[in-house]
């Protein structure tokens, strides 16, 4: 039994001494100087596939970043109002629905319009009669027959209807009134509203019998064909703009990288310190909707800038990275953090913390499997 006894004992101890010299060997393996330094084994080296080399110079496009919305020109843009007001008579329009140049969007009426129809008719009326008196005035007055006083009246009073019937014909042709219907006796209470461009109605204010004033809003239509990125720009990016850059843009609500060009850059600065910067779209695309967010990147022209290939950068925790060779002989490592810029061909533009010189060895390939190593063997 005491042999036994002795037996499991040193059975255990066995299994003990064994996880226990794994674990050193583990741990020889993997060796971790600082919470930013690493040290490979040799084979651990092989295996990583690490190159070196240095920081250099390249010509790499600049960018610029900025915000902005999608926009429209004013002439794609259309408020709809009641030129005299009225009552609401009649609409088929609802918000989102798609309508072209010339439909009936609303239908208004209102005894006003009736009372404007009747003057014009009898400015016509009473102007005919006023010319005919005018010209036997003007007879006599070569006869000296009358006095000068009568034919000076006569005109006046024939000038003056004239100038008011035309400004009743003009309103008449202001709220869509045919003249040459109304002469041939047809007067109507109602008036018709007519969509002046085509595109997607955004904004239904009224309803049937509503009354509308000439100030109120009744309809909004957007053509969305041709809609334009307003970019806004901080005034310390302002020398570097021009006419013709691209603009690498993404909507809010989108993942789709598109590209724009600059067409107009403002001539004032706002109180927030920007500038307002006018951008066509390469594409159209009518799906889009005006007042979209988005932040865009604008393409400088290439400067010369210290850079490395992208591989060499790893980004954690939101901040960006670098391994820099410490020691060759023991495969060190230390992470060290840098500001990072524009990207070209496959390289990043970078910028290193000081006292750290550019011939500095710095991990090329195999930053990312750095990163793990010691992230995980951190853990």
């Amino acid at each position: 039994m005491k042999i036994a006894h002795h037996s499991i004992i040193l059975f255990v101890f066995a299994i003990l001494t064994s996880c226990n010299s794994g674990e050193k060997s583990r741990e020889a393996q993997i060796k971790i100087v600082h919470s930013t330094e690493v040290v490979l084994t040799q084979e651990q080296f092989k295996t990583s596939g690490i190159l070196l080399g240095n920081v250099a110079q390249r010509n790499i496009s600049g960018t610029i970043k900025a915000n902005g919305v999608l926009d429209v020109p004013p002439q794609n843009l259309v408020t709809i109002s009641a030129p005299l007001g009225g009552f609401v008579k009649s609409t088929e329009l609802l918000q989102g629905m798609k309508i072209k140049a010339g439909r009936v969007v609303v239908t208004l009426e209102h005894p006003d319009y009736i009372q404007l129809q009747q003057d014009y008719l009898e400015s016509k009326s009473q102007l005919d009669f006023l010319q005919l008196e005018y010209q036997r005035q003007e007879e006599l007055a070569k006869e000296n027959v009358n006095a000068a006083k009568a034919l000076q009246q006569s005109r006046a009073n024939y000038f003056t209807t004239k100038a008011r019937m035309l400004g009743l014909l003009a309103k008449l042709k202001f709220i869509n009134i045919d003249p040459s219907a109304l002469e041939k006796g047809v007067i109507s209470s109602t008036i018709n509203l007519y969509a002046p461009i085509s595109g997607y109605v955004t904004q239904v204010n009224v309803n049937v019998g509503m009354h509308v004033n000439a100030a109120d809003v009744m309809f909004r239509i957007v053509d969305t064909n041709h809609l334009h990125a307003e970019a806004q720009v901080f005034e310390r990016d302002i020398p570097r703009l021009k006419i013709g850059q691209r603009v690498r843009l993404t909507l809010s609500n989108d993942t789709r990288e598109r590209t724009a060009r600059v067409y107009l850059i403002g001539k004032e600065i706002t109180p927030e310190r920007t500038v307002r910067v006018h951008c066509h779209l390469d594409q159209e695309d009518p799906t889009l909707i005006p007042g979209l967010y988005f932040s865009a990147l604008i393409e400088t022209d290439n400067q010369l800038v210290n850079s490395l290939p992208e591989n060499a950068v790893v980004n954690f925790d939101g901040k960006d990275y670098i391994f820099l060779e410490k020691n060759a002989t023991q495969h060190q490592y230390k992470m060290t953090e840098i500001k990072r810029g524009s990207n070209e061909n496959g390289f990043v533009q970078i910028t290193l913390p000081a006292g750290i010189p550019f011939q500095t060895p710095i991990v090329v390939n195999g930053a990312y499997e750095l990163l793990s190593f010691l992230k995980n063997t951190s853990e």
